[in-house]
């Protein structure tokens, strides 16, 4: 039998931090709203409809729009399975939304060492330039589109 080095309290907070789903006020404003323009992308692809018309107005912007699109398409093609989205109304995440809110949140701020380590693991090293690069665009996009003060 395998032996732990965790203790015993560690390992079960370890464990209860993983069965309970994160919620989305834990990721920034730009986070959350990736995670909900993902859900929306998720629901128009299944009634297969454009989901860009919806996302500008929602977005407030074509470009963000299609940046957004732009990043879903490309964890798509990176991720190594199917995407796993919430209900739209729902505050809880999936491992998969936390993950991709924490990619926006960490190039939002310019963190490419916390960007690798959220997902050290599950995106093999030669694809991470290209969700590095799609989710500078869609932070760049919202940046372009931020009224001015």
């Amino acid at each position: 039998m395998p032996s732990n080095n965790l203790p015993s309290a560690a390992r079960q907070s370890t464990i209860a931090r993983l069965v309970e789903p994160p919620q989305i006020s834990c990721l920034s404003p730009q986070g959350a709203r990736f995670v909900y323009s993902l859900r929306l992308i998720a629901l128009h692809d299944r009634v297969r409809r454009d989901p860009v018309p919806e996302l500008a107005v929602r977005l407030g912007s074509v470009e963000v729009a299609a940046r957004a699109l732009a990043l879903t398409q490309a964890i798509s093609s990176c991720w190594p399975e199917a995407v796993h989205v919430s209900r739209f109304c729902c505050q809880l995440l999936s491992h998969d939304e936390m993950t991709a809110g924490t990619l926006v949140d960490c190039a939002a701020r310019c963190d490419r060492a916390g960007f690798e380590g959220a997902i050290d693991g599950l995106v093999r090293p030669d694809r991470i330039h290209r969700l590095w690069d799609a989710v500078l665009g869609l932070v760049a996009a919202e940046a372009n589109a931020a009224p001015s003060s």
